[in-house]
């Protein structure tokens, strides 16, 4: 499509208001499945678990954090640091994600997809009330392996926050 599709009325339709490509429903189900997991195990500290839903040459970035983790191993050892922080705070953390948007990438078809969503964190002392702990927006490349799907490269921007020049979201973050 270059500058106009039809909707079904009959209208013209401006390109920029059309979608772009999407995943079929039954992959996109598979990726809802997939963050609901991933989600849950960081949730539950457990951060080696966490990590291996990431390929083993995985990036993890966040525009607040100096370097991306690099590496399943990192990301991993880091996972678990930041689990040990959160328990010892005795706070219940949870990540809730949700406006997903999924893209098939590449030409591998619904091997390898671009996602975008938000995520909002929340904490909850003991006895206490839940707050906003931040708001995100993240963008991942996920393929899928072995029947499973795996984060190749996750980016995470902090809500009132901006990119650093080197961390300038590109067109292909692999």
């Amino acid at each position: 499509m270059t500058s106009a599709s039809t909707a079904a009325s009959g209208e013209t339709v401006p390109a920029e208001t059309v979608p772009p490509e999407t995943v079929s429903a039954e992959v996109y189900q598979e990726l809802l499945r997939f963050y609901s997991r991933q989600m849950q195990l960081m949730d539950d500290g457990a951060a080696d678990d966490w990590a291996a839903t990431f390929t083993e040459d995985g990036v993890f970035e966040q525009n607040v954090v100096p370097e991306p983790w690099r590496g399943r191993r990192e990301i991993a050892t880091r996972m678990r640091a930041a689990a040990a922080r959160v328990a010892a705070s005795q706070l219940t953390r949870r990540h809730w994600i949700g406006m997903v948007s999924a893209q098939p990438r590449g030409g591998h078809g619904a091997d390898e997809v671009a996602t975008r969503y938000y995520a909002v964190v929340f904490d909850t002392p003991r006895g206490g009330t839940a707050t906003v702990h931040l708001s995100t927006l993240a963008e991942d490349v996920l393929v899928r392996a072995h029947g499973s799907w795996l984060v190749a490269h996750r980016r995470v921007l902090h809500d009132g926050t901006a990119w650093p020049p080197r961390f300038e979201p590109a067109a292909d973050p692999r």
